[in-house]
């Protein structure tokens, strides 16, 4: 972004933080062979065991907001690795539940506390993780996310802008 360009719009400044934490994370977890997408599917998983639940994958997926086959994909490479365990929902035949084996725990802590850490420091322009600056970024991120997408209104002049 030079500064000749014109203001850079918040979608277009969304998806380049997005893709700088993706990048981050990925380096941060490559040691204990996660990518940032398993990072994601595994740390899920273990906020919800911890709460007593035993997802399926439709739940993970809309938990995650990833598509339910990649949740699939990304569970069955788990799986081969040993850090989670795919078993039939015994109420619901069609679904798989997803839980963490105990070396899928025991990576899953380490890379929480790997990517804690690399939170503190993304963050570190606001204040840091607990600082008053990023509860707000947080709050105002969750709005953003909490917002339901309606389809655009066909030939509603009113609802349409131009692209940058």
């Amino acid at each position: 972004m030079s500064k000749d360009s014109p203001s850079p719009t918040p979608g277009f400044l969304v998806w380049r933080l997005a893709n700088k934490w993706r990048v981050a994370v990925d380096r941060a977890v490559a040691p204990l062979g996660l990518t940032h997408a398993q990072y994601s599917l595994v740390a899920s998983l273990y906020g919800m065991q911890r709460v007593g639940e035993r997802p399926s994958q439709r739940q993970l997926a809309d938990h995650t907001g990833m598509e339910a086959l990649y949740v699939s994909k990304l569970a069955r490479a788990l799986e081969s690795a040993d850090l989670i365990a795919r078993t039939r929902d015994p109420r619901d035949p069609r679904a798989v539940q997803l839980a963490l084996t105990e070396q899928g725990e025991a990576v899953t802590r380490q890379a929480i506390g790997m990517v804690q850490e690399l939170l503190q420091q993304l963050l570190e322009p606001l204040g840091g993780l607990d600082a008053p600056r990023t509860r707000a970024f947080t709050g105002e991120l969750a709005t953003l996310l909490d917002a339901p997408l309606a389809p655009p209104i066909p030939n509603d002049e009113s609802k349409r802008r131009a692209m940058p």
